[in-house]
């Protein structure tokens, strides 16, 4: 049994017109993802899938990533194979274009887990990745205006009004994308974000934290959305294969996971999907709308959502 399921970040849509592009987006990179599982690679549909999601700017990965305080794009990205536990991540990364493909890598060529910064920079750059400027004419219109609204009303104590900002703005304050197969062999996950709007200048997220909004084993892949803290703190990804290996099945363990995020930090924070090692397609959310789409044998067109 082969399975892909995709999300395009938790949150709520304000504007009901982005509904069908939103769900238009999540199916194209289901079925890219479910073209190359076919041809027998989780690790390959998780690729194209999440690159898929990064070249859509409706998304907040890849182009349209949104921008930090200081008008700059920084992107996460993290991929995981669930039989060896290879993992490969990017944070704050620079003018490219797939960070999920860089993140691969960085798993396949280097002894490490994550770079970062310029130093993932100058790796994509050796493995010739060109320059390229992901930052579209409706993020900086977005940025424009948060960052004046956060700013207008003082100097000292503006950050403190991040948190008000990301209820007001819920749509393009936070948002991620990711994607988990399951080839019959092994689960392998993605995930991919340009962060939250008007975050700190080398602000780490959940999604190149392998365990945190991104994880693989034996038993389970899960991909996180949502507010990156809360996933952190709780090892959410990890936690939520670890339900899988207690024997809930991918839907009991992402439910599972939902309630743990809102149980210590309330709702509205957080969304996931999952896939197990039997094929089990699981997905839950504690927000007003979190897009999916998945795929699985004797399915002749993906089911979507939001």
């Amino acid at each position: 049994m082969v399975a892909i399921i995709v999300h395009g970040g938790a949150g709520t849509i304000k504007k009901e017109e982005r509904i069908p592009k939103v769900l238009g987006g999540v199916k194209e990179a289901v079925l890219a993802g479910w073209k190359e599982l076919k041809r027998g690679s989780a690790l390959d549909a998780v690729e194209e899938a999440v690159k898929a999601l990064e070249d859509n700017p409706i998304f907040n990965a890849g182009t349209g990533s949104v921008l930090t305080l200081d008008g700059k794009v920084e992107m996460d990205a993290a991929i995981m194979r669930g039989k060896t536990l290879e993992a490969g991540a990017v944070a704050g990364i620079q003018g490219v274009k797939n960070p999920i493909s860089v993140a691969r890598k960085v798993m396949e060529k280097t002894d490490h887990v994550l770079l970062s910064g310029e130093g993932a920079v100058k790796f994509a750059r050796l493995l010739g990745f060109g320059e390229y400027n992901p930052i579209t004419d409706e993020r900086l219109g977005q940025w424009e205006d948060l960052r004046k609204k956060l700013l207008e009303k003082g100097e000292a104590n503006h950050w403190k009004r991040l948190n008000k900002l990301i209820k007001e703005y819920p749509e393009v304050l936070r948002s991620t994308v990711g994607a988990v197969a399951f080839d019959g062999e092994e689960v392998v996950a993605g995930t991919s974000t340009g962060g939250v709007f008007l975050k700190m200048f080398g602000r780490v997220g959940d999604t190149p934290i392998i365990g945190g909004g991104t994880y693989a084993n034996e038993v389970a892949g899960a991909s996180c959305t949502g507010l990156g803290e809360v996933a952190i703190k709780l090892a959410l990804a990890k936690s939520a294969t670890d339900f899988i290996r207690l024997g809930m099945n991918a839907q009991a363990a992402s439910e599972a996971a939902i309630s743990l995020a809102t149980k210590y930090f309330g709702p509205d924070t957080m969304g996931i999907i999952m896939v197990d090692s039997k094929g089990n397609i699981g997905f839950a959310k504690n927000t007003r709308h979190m897009s999916y789409a998945f795929m699985r044998d004797g399915m002749e067109k993906p089911e979507v959502g939001v």
